[in-house]
């Protein structure tokens, strides 16, 4: 078991995370207090933009990368990785709100919330996201 898990870490250069992230995903999974759980980041269709980012706590699933960014175990799945690799996890906490964030370089455009975006490869179909942007 130890080496299969071993070959599902992969390199923390596939996705970087900010301290304030890190903080705040540590944060929640104290208040869940279960140590199967990790955070997954993962892609969607939908959203004004075409796609749509999703953050939950989650267990490990066959298939998925595990990436460990300052301590804290992420999980992404394979279709998502593609989308997402090369993008930085934020947590932000200003007068419009508060949130996690990913600032993706493979994005070509996106919603004025953050949560939906658009790659050059035009994956998705654009929606209606209702943040009002």
């Amino acid at each position: 078991m130890i080496e299969q898990n071993q070959q599902a870490m992969t390199e923390t250069s596939l996705i970087t995370m900010t301290p304030t992230a890190a903080d705040k995903v540590r944060d929640l999974l104290t208040q869940e207090n279960d140590p199967s759980l990790a955070l997954r980041i993962f892609v969607a269709g939908g959203g004004c933009s075409g796609l749509q980012y999703g953050m939950t706590l989650d267990e490990e699933q066959e298939g998925d990368s595990v990436i460990v960014l300052q301590g804290v175990k992420v999980l992404v799945d394979e279709m998502s990785l593609g989308y997402i690799t090369g993008s930085e996890v934020d947590y932000v906490d200003s007068l419009m709100g508060a949130g996690f964030t990913v600032n993706n370089p493979n994005a070509v455009s996106s919603c004025g919330c953050g949560h939906s975006f658009k790659t050059a490869s035009g994956g998705g179909d654009a929606r209606s996201c209702g943040c009002g942007h």
